[in-house]
């Protein structure tokens, strides 16, 4: 079982940067692919960055050169630093991880409770 932990959601204004954070616990996330995922009022969940066991990295289409996934899998934490934000970037903000890479969130076996981003214009 792993259990995942966000932090870091707030209000930004359009223009800023925030850092979202995810602890894990119960699995070394070096085991894991980690993803982030957020959801829109009215909207379905959607992916939005993955780093997998090597350390890889894939982004959606609208966050690539804007947001950087990271990890330490020495603290066993997951981090996803987002600049240039914009309206379109709030949402509810996921921490996920599975024990294969993929970027479907119904592939993606253990969950957070999420973290609330809102970006102002």
């Amino acid at each position: 079982q792993v259990q995942l932990v966000e932090s870091g959601g707030g209000l930004v204004q359009s223009g800023g940067s925030l850092r979202l954070s995810c602890a894990a616990s119960g699995r070394p996330i070096s085991t894991l692919a980690m993803g982030w995922f957020r959801q829109a009022p009215g909207k379905e969940r959607e992916f939005v960055a993955l780093i997998i066991q090597s350390g890889g990295t894939r982004y959606a289409d609208d966050v690539n050169g804007r947001f950087t996934i990271s990890k330490d899998n020495v603290k066993n934490m997951v981090y996803l630093e987002m600049n240039s934000a914009n309206t379109e970037d709030t949402g509810v903000y996921y921490c996920a991880a599975n024990q294969y890479a993929t970027t479907a969130a119904r592939d993606f076996r253990w969950w957070g409770q999420g973290t609330q981003v809102t970006v102002s214009s």
